[in-house]
């Protein structure tokens, strides 16, 4: 540093990914080529019955819809470099690169965290207010709820981002992980880092604890209106329309809360990477399959969208492949 301000000497970081797993980037490779497929099909299906069927123009599945485009972009981000990773010995990335990556992945993961609150929300409205819904939750609602959402991801993930890079960087260079996150980051800094460090720890404890209040209230009160249910089939069809969402929330929030709300000196390096792949790779993939097995509507859609695909072939003559 030169009178006493910020200087960033590094221009590019070295990622070291997997290297120490060397042995095993082929099945590694394998691995997660595999599951990024299974993401982008598995979210761009999601979308694409949500916009095409018409039982899904609902409120719940224009969440969902939105819950897959986040988690298509949020894989986008990460898996394809970390498929370059495993094929290429230099893992190499410019700061511009770095810091762009840092803020699409801190925006995505913001704005599911509102997201899951605002879905929680809504299946508080269709189960207490079962008879307002449509009244409630209407179209500008989601709208705006929506736009509520994306501006929180882009506000918290510019106050993230600016954060992070206003420290020195020195040199070393290597970021000990698989793409550019905050932790590992600062870590490289020849700066002190204990404010900024405080600041990432704060906001990560808001952006994380204000919607998962808003969930475990909404759950709270959708149990209660559940258990004054009198029929068993009424309970499971209640119970039912919340399990793919409770699902997504504990894998999503017990990630996040472990690797960015708790100290980073709790638990390894390696540990973090493990969470990392569970929080940026599996999650996305883990999503629309959990929607699609867990939800009737979703399920006929797709048998609605398979059936008239093969007989558009049996009428033109196209091979049928099941």
């Amino acid at each position: 540093m030169a009178g006493g301000k910020n200087q960033t000497l590094v221009t590019e970081f070295i990622l070291l990914g997997f290297s120490d797993l060397s042995k095993l980037k082929n099945y590694l490779f394998t691995l997660f080529f595999v599951m990024y497929i299974l993401t982008v099909v598995g979210n761009i299906g999601i979308i694409l019955l949500v916009r095409t069927d018409p039982r899904l123009h609902t409120p719940m599945y224009f969440f969902l819809g939105n819950l897959s485009f986040i988690d298509f972009f949020y894989s986008a981000t990460i898996t394809p470099n970390t498929l370059v990773s495993f094929l290429v010995e230099e893992k190499s990335i410019s700061l511009a690169g770095c810091a762009t990556q840092l803020y699409c992945i801190a925006m995505l993961a913001t704005s599911e965290c509102f997201l899951l609150a605002v879905m929680a929300y809504d299946r508080y409205v269709a189960i207490c207010n079962p008879l307002l819904y449509s009244v409630l939750m209407t179209q500008r609602l989601r709208i705006q709820l929506m736009t509520s959402v994306y501006i929180g991801g882009l506000l918290h993930s510019l106050i993230q981002t600016s954060n992070v890079f206003s420290v020195s960087f020195c040199g070393p260079n290597v970021i000990n992980h698989f793409y550019c996150d905050a932790p590992p980051i600062l870590k490289l800094s020849c700066s002190d880092t204990f404010v900024h460090e405080t600041v990432l720890s704060v906001f990560a404890s808001f952006v994380t604890t204000l919607p998962l209040l808003v969930i475990v209230l909404s759950y709270c009160y959708i149990l209660s209106a559940i258990l004054r249910i009198r029929s068993a089939q009424g309970r499971r069809k209640a119970f039912s329309t919340c399990s793919s969402h409770v699902i997504t929330v504990t894998l999503f929030f017990g990630t996040v809360i472990i690797m960015y709300v708790i100290p980073s000196s709790s638990f390894s390096l390696s540990k973090d990477r493990a969470l990392s792949v569970v929080y940026a790779v599996i999650i996305p993939m883990v999503n629309p399959i959990t929607y699609s097995l867990r939800n009737n509507d979703v399920k006929q859609a797709l048998r609605k969208v398979i059936v008239r695909n093969l007989i558009f072939k049996v009428v033109h003559g196209l091979p049928c492949i099941p």
